[in-house]
């Protein structure tokens, strides 16, 4: 049976306080009974001296003993629970409690008993007498026998004594269950409702509904943590969702205007409306070729997002790389009027070169669609001990500062009105993301509009 994490906590708390009491009642009255017995045995015999002290005094400096005096003193001890026999030095008995009254002794003893069993059932106590010299003028005159319930006894005052501790420990136990009944169902609730909040968000989420979020808040750091990674995860999914729809869209649009041009074309040559020549072709081979160039790029995408993706690591001087690549695109510089520039000594990586090389591509290939007539752009190399720093930056139109964070995820263009003339299904930078994190790297992105963009990417010198 599954128990609700409210339940479970207030439980708990009712456990241990219950635990709590139970444990304090045990080792407060183990503690009692032993310092309690100790205490009435060392009592028990300071009173016997006492009453023996008494006695003594009762001899008189004639030889006589004053047994109106002894009566007195030993009927207050018989009151206390003891019985007393004075015997002379001839043994001749001066007093006897039980030859007073041995009903009342006897009624006594039972009683004592009594308040013995009921502290302790298995109790084994009997009555025991110890004997007491009294001497005058160093010669003993007589003794004096106690007898009481041993080894020790608890009065009537003694055992009210150890029965109102009991009760007060009673009192505070029940006090404290309720108290921790209403606290811990009090915290339960407060713990426990964030986390149900979290739940029910989750479980939308689960159903496709991104939009929900938990506005309730929690001082509890795991839970506060809880709420944060829910409400992240689903403002992750609803991102995600939107760039699924876009993707689509996306998709749908890049083939659509191929497609439809290829149609077009098809269809009025069938029909006989245009003649199949070579300038015919030569467009639809246009319109084919970008069919498979978002096609190939849907490829390498899933290639370098593959698990297994094998990395064919070299040693190769990046500095050296780069030249070449910037010299493949030349012509592109040309008829832009793009100045760009090189900066950087030998840095040797080691790293796999071709992907390396289509990380640079696109990053140039970007700079070169963004950057407008008369631009400029730089890249640079420098090196630590660890890594080499590779920058691309650009004086192009830049990146809107809303659209930053989202520039490596797949199918995003920051540029929504999908122009002809830029291109691209937006999937470049998602794949050299995706390169330079294979090399345990770190590519960042620095832009601001109408100023130009700058990629930085930092490549470890040595393999992961």
């Amino acid at each position: 049976m599954k128990y609700s994490l409210r339940t479970k906590l207030s439980l708990s708390y009712f456990s241990v306080v219950l635990i709590s009491v139970l444990l304090i009642s045990v080792i407060t009255n183990l503690l009692l009974d032993k310092h309690f017995r100790d205490y009435i045995i060392e009592n028990q015999e300071r009173k016997n001296r006492e009453i023996v002290f008494q006695v003594s005094q009762q001899y008189k400096a004639d030889d006589k003993w004053d047994t109106e005096g002894i009566q007195n003193v030993c009927i207050n001890a018989l009151k206390q629970g003891m019985i007393i026999k004075v015997i002379d030095s001839s043994e001749k008995v001066i007093w006897d409690a039980r030859l007073h009254d041995n009903d009342l002794c006897e009624q006594m003893l039972d009683h004592i008993a009594k308040n013995m069993s009921s502290r302790y059932p298995n109790w084994e106590g009997k009555y025991v007498e110890k004997s007491y010299p009294i001497a005058s003028k160093l010669s003993k005159v007589g003794s004096v026998v106690i007898g009481y319930y041993g080894p020790y006894y608890l009065n009537d005052s003694d055992l009210a004594f150890i029965n109102t501790i009991n009760k007060l420990l009673l009192g505070v136990g029940a006090f404290s269950l309720v108290l921790s009944f209403l606290f811990g169902s009090v915290m339960a609730k407060k713990l426990s409702s964030p986390i149900s909040r979290a739940i029910t968000t989750a479980q939308m989420i689960s159903k496709g509904y991104f939009d929900d979020r938990i506005t309730e808040q929690s001082s509890t750091k795991e839970t506060a943590q809880l709420i944060e990674t829910i409400n992240n995860l689903a403002e992750t999914l609803e991102n995600q969702e939107i760039l699924r729809k876009r993707l689509t869209a996306d998709v749908a649009h890049e083939l659509r205007t191929p497609l439809a041009n290829l149609q077009s074309h098809m269809e009025a040559m069938i029909d006989g409306i245009w003649k199949p020549d070579a300038e015919r072709l030569k467009s639809c081979h246009e319109e084919i070729m970008r069919i498979n160039r978002l096609v190939g790029d849907l490829e390498k995408l899933a290639k370098y997002e593959s698990e297994n993706l094998i990395l064919a690591k070299t040693s190769f001087d990046i500095s050296e790389l780069i030249r070449h690549i910037i010299q493949s695109f030349e012509n592109d510089f040309i008829s832009k009027d793009i100045d760009v520039r090189f900066i950087g000594e030998t840095e040797i990586v080691t790293a796999d070169k071709d992907k390396i090389s289509q990380a640079i591509v696109n990053l140039l290939s970007n700079s070169i669609k963004y950057t407008p007539q008369g631009g400029t752009v730089e890249v640079s190399v420098k090196g630590t001990q660890d890594a080499a720093e590779i920058t691309v930056k650009d004086t192009g139109k830049g990146i809107p500062p809303e659209d930053l964070p989202h520039i490596f995820e797949r199918f995003y263009r920051a540029d929504k009105s999908r122009n002809r003339m830029t291109g691209g299904a937006g999937i470049g930078l998602t794949i050299t993301k995706t390169i330079i994190d294979a090399h345990k790297g770190k590519i960042k992105v620095k832009s601001e509009v109408d100023k130009g963009t700058e990629f930085v990417i930092t490549l470890p010198k040595q393999p992961g």
